[in-house]
Order: C-alpha cells, then structure tokens, then sequence
C-alpha cells in the first residue's frame, strides 16, 4: 500500500510531465512538497488526502482542473492499463444515457433537453440527434446545462454544430500540450438529426455548470446563437487526462487549453457570465418567457 507522501510524488511526476502550463509546474511543486515537509498530508485518509491537496494544488495555482479525485471504483495502477480516464468516462456516459437525462416539449411548443454531461460524437451522436430528433419541430429551445459537469470537446463541438445552417463555422481551437499541436474545432457537415438553425435558444447555467458544459454555453454565446441565462458558470476550460496515484485516487491534470475563435481566449477562473443573471432555480422560468416573447414576436412579424 503506497503511503501519502508516495501518492502526492507520483501525482506531482503526471503534473509535471503532462500539464498545459509547464512553467507553473515548479510553482505548483514546491507548494506541495513544502507542505509535505510540514507533515500536512500525515495520516490523512484519502478521502481526506484529496481535499486537502486539491485545495493545495488550486492555491498554488488556481486551475479548478487540476485536484486529486477519490474514486469508489478500483483503479489498475499499471501503466499500459492507463488511458487517460476514457474508460471509465465511456463507461458512464453508457449508464447515464449519453448525458442527456430529460427531453420535453414545453408550454408554447418550447422545447427542452437537460444535459448532464457531455458526449463523446462518435458514441453519443444517435443519442444527441434523438434528442434533437424529439425538438425539430419545436419554436425554440432551452438548453439546459445547469448540472451538466463536463465532458468531451468534440461532443460540445457536436452539440453546438445543431445551431448553425453548415459545417462553415470555426467554433474554436483546443491547443494540446503533449503533441504540440492545436487541433481546430469546425461545425458538422452531417448531423444524424435536422439542424435548429433558425430559431431561438436559450441555453440556462449555474455555478454547477462546469468543463464540456461551459464549453457549449461560451461557445454558443460567443458566436451569437443563444442567450445565456441563469448564473455564471464554475470556470473550467482546460480538457483533462485522470491518472490512477493509487487505488482509489485519481489525479486530473489539465493537458489542453481551450481557444475560442470570437473572443481569443476561454472561460477559464472566470466562468461563463450569462447574459440574463438570475438565480439557477429561476434560469428555466426567465428562459421560458424570454422564448415565448421572442417567438409571439417572430409570429406578428410573420404576418
């Protein structure tokens, strides 16, 4: 059985090699190791470990990414069992039907679908387009991200190709610290459901709402295609890889930043600021209103 200290070492080691910002990575390590050698993670479960060096990590660097998770599941600590996480992530968007927990059709014919999490576009696309499928006849739509804690970049780049005529949108651009690389993110071309191209969207958050959930919210409003409302947003921009330190702790280490293609950069410690600012529990009644003002008004003009 590895001890703390062990755990917090092999935790640094993933950091330094693998974070997004590899100056801040002696910052960060002699933050811990300063507190290893005050004796602060002695005799600490690791339940107790990861909040106590998590809030250790943000403190000495202020990226809600970057922390120490306990996991109730049994984790294989031997390396060519070490997939960054996508395991594990593939299997619980399985059980949790691809993120998407609810889908309506609402007062004033408004659509609604709730996501907790972000899918990945090759498992999660006949999923996200039955959904969509469900909506396609709808006046405008809420999308509602308010427990939606994060997910897979090319699934946020799906969900967010719906509400755009083509596949002639540059929505932003992840730049990947291991390769060197900055992979950029484009809408569809196909969509395995009709797009919602032409009518409004309403897209609700709260200071739940973080990674993949942001990434769809800021995007979105960046270019123009929906109304943010409800509250700002958790502030993770920064798409991660989870390591195995023990057995049932894991370590997220920010690998990739995000760039949008609007505004130049991301959400990241500042949230995604909505543009209606209301209490969460509230997000969905305000969005439904400002929708069916919006669609009375397309309907007279119409006329």
């Amino acid at each position: 059985m590895l001890t703390n200290e062990q755990v917090v070492e092999q935790a640094l080691g993933r950091i330094s090699a693998g974070y997004v910002f590899p100056e801040k990575v002696a910052v960060i390590e002699a933050a811990i190791r300063g507190r290893l050698a005050e004796g602060a993670y002695e005799g600490l479960d690791d339940r107790q470990l990861c909040e106590t060096v998590t809030a250790d990590l943000q403190e000495a660097c202020p990226d809600k990414h970057l922390r120490l998770l306990w996991t109730d599941e049994p984790q294989s600590l031997e390396p060519v069992d070490d997939d960054g996480g996508e395991a594990a992530f593939l299997a619980l968007l399985r059980a949790e039907g691809q993120g998407i927990s609810r889908v309506e059709r609402l007062e004033g014919n408004v659509g609604l679908i709730d996501v907790r999490r972000i899918a990945t576009a090759v498992e999660g696309a006949s999923t996200i387009g039955a959904a969509m499928q469900l909506v396609a006849h709808t006046s405008a739509l809420v999308l509602d991200l308010r427990e939606c804690r994060g997910g897979a970049p090319e699934g946020a780049a799906m969900w967010c190709s719906y509400f755009f005529r083509d596949d002639q949108v540059h929505l932003n651009d992840i730049y990947d610290r291991k390769t060197d690389t900055t992979r950029q993110y484009w809408t569809a071309g196909h969509l395995p459901a009709p797009r919602y191209a032409d009518r409004p969207v309403y897209v609700l958050t709260s200071g739940d709402t973080f990674s993949g959930g942001e990434d769809v919210a800021y995007t979105l409003q960046a270019h123009g295609r929906a109304v943010v409302v409800g509250g700002t947003t958790r502030g993770g921009a920064h798409p991660t890889a989870r390591h195995a330190v023990a057995e049932h702790v894991l370590v997220t280490v920010p690998a990739a930043r995000s760039i949008n293609t609007v505004t130049g950069t991301n959400w990241e410690g500042v949230g995604v600021v909505p543009d209606v600012p209301v209490p969460a529990d509230q997000a969905l009644e305000e969005a439904l209103k400002a929708a069916l003002r919006q669609v009375h008004r397309e309907d007279a003009e119409s006329r």
